[in-house]
């Protein structure tokens, strides 16, 4: 069996730098293995405007902020960032935090956020063949990076449940697949991916399997082991449910004792 591993996504919306900081540095102490941020420019979930931070340089200051866990933004949106300028930003920020981060990556979906930022929103195939296209160019440029990359490379980590493009990416060029729930679906989803791997020739177990889970109990969280993730991830804003952090560290320590 895989090694368990649980992290937590920080909404890096409506809450000040130093809430945040403070934040990272507590899930970090509590034994967490990965801290998340997003990318996004505005709050995603309303049309409600507030405080928000953005993503790759937030994962600059996290690198700081700790010297143990890894990091990195679930997900990062392909298409707002060139490429090879990503790549290069990512190795930047894993030479900051000395070999810790995964590059969380996606096709992109906030279309009001892609309208105010001057972004092309297209449609998503487009946005999807976009991302085919950008990460067999952001594994070449780590080759090309000096100095480089720590981690060489850098982890993948791509999100997304799409069964007919995204899962057929993360075949090839995932070391992480991050997907949703409920278990049932998680399930499925881990299925049709490694029916892809087997198609490109990839063995389904070089990837581990990540799932966000809003309702973190212990029940559901077996739920989703039993579905296929090795590494559960929670999500929450400020102000901070350190207690559902606590007792998802103790779940993982409980199950791989």
């Amino acid at each position: 069996m895989a090694a368990i591993r649980v992290g937590v996504l920080l909404q890096p919306q409506f809450t000040t730098y130093a809430a945040y900081a403070q934040a990272v540095r507590q899930v970090e102490a509590l034994g967490v293995d990965t801290i998340w941020n997003w990318d996004h420019f505005l709050p995603p979930y309303t049309t409600r405007r507030g405080n928000h931070f953005e993503g790759w340089t937030l994962l600059t200051a996290m690198a700081t902020l700790t010297s143990r866990a890894e990091i990195g933004c679930l997900v990062t949106c392909n298409t707002y960032r060139n490429p090879s300028l990503l790549a290069t930003m990512a190795k930047t920020v894993d030479h900051i935090s000395g070999g810790r981060l995964i590059l969380g990556i996606g096709a992109g979906w906030f279309e009001r956020e892609y309208r105010e930022y001057g972004y092309t929103f297209g449609t998503a195939r487009e946005r999807l063949e976009a991302l085919g296209e950008a990460l067999p160019l952001i594994k070449q440029r780590w080759q090309a990076e000096l100095p480089a990359p720590v981690r060489n490379p850098i982890p993948i980590l791509v999100g997304g449940e799409g069964e007919q493009i995204t899962l057929k990416l993360a075949a090839r060029y995932a070391d992480i697949w991050n997907g949703f729930g409920p278990p049932e679906r998680f399930k499925h989803k881990c299925e049709v991916l490694d029916r892809w791997c087997a198609e490109v020739g990839r063995d389904p177990a070089e990837i581990e399997r990540s799932a966000l889970v809003e309702t973190p109990t212990a029940a559901t969280l077996d739920k989703f082991l039993k579905a296929g993730a090795s590494h559960i991830i929670v999500e929450m804003g400020d102000p901070w449910d350190l207690a559902a952090v606590e007792k998802l560290v103790r779940w993982r320590d409980a199950r791989q004792s």
